[in-house]
């Protein structure tokens, strides 16, 4: 994973492993086998417009809708993912789904916390969305890490 925060700065935490496995020649030739054939772009997701037809699979993993106003990471770059980003990728994710792209989107479930947030309802009508559990071990109070529900949007 790569991310970095609103100053641009690198922001992954390196975890607390007791022998992690750095350097797994196995794993990293196989994944080396398996870019061989890929393209790895910086570049907005609405960049790719002309790229996608119907041989086209896409997931998309943005910053997560904030589930209260203590959550709201929502700045994986230097530029805030608000609630008008969401909607920018709620568009994209629709001509994605128009040239016969095949989708799936995650994101946080708002009804963890509010029941009458239809947010994803309403920007998704149409499309199949379904909630999944998901383990959480990245709250600062540990006995706040349990599992919650996240979404998966999907056109299929």
């Amino acid at each position: 994973m790569f991310r970095v925060n609103s100053q641009g700065k690198f922001n992954v935490p390196i975890g607390k492993y007791k022998n992690p496995k750095i350097c797994d020649r196995q794993n990293l030739q196989a994944v080396s086998l398996v870019l061989q054939n890929a393209e790895i772009r910086h570049q907005d997701f609405s960049d790719w417009e002309k790229l996608i037809d119907d041989h086209t699979f896409i997931y998309f993993d943005p910053p997560y809708r904030p589930l209260n106003k203590t959550s709201n990471f929502t700045t994986y770059s230097q530029q805030a993912f608000n609630n008008d980003e969401q909607i920018r990728l709620r568009d994209f994710f629709q001509y994605a789904h128009q040239q016969g792209a095949l989708l799936m989107l995650s994101n946080s479930d708002p009804k963890n916390q509010d029941i009458e947030d239809d947010f994803f309802e309403v920007a998704y009508h149409g499309y199949s969305i379904e909630r999944v559990k998901a383990a959480r071990s990245i709250n600062s109070n540990s006995s706040k890490r349990q599992a919650i529900n996240e979404l998966l949007i999907m056109n299929y």
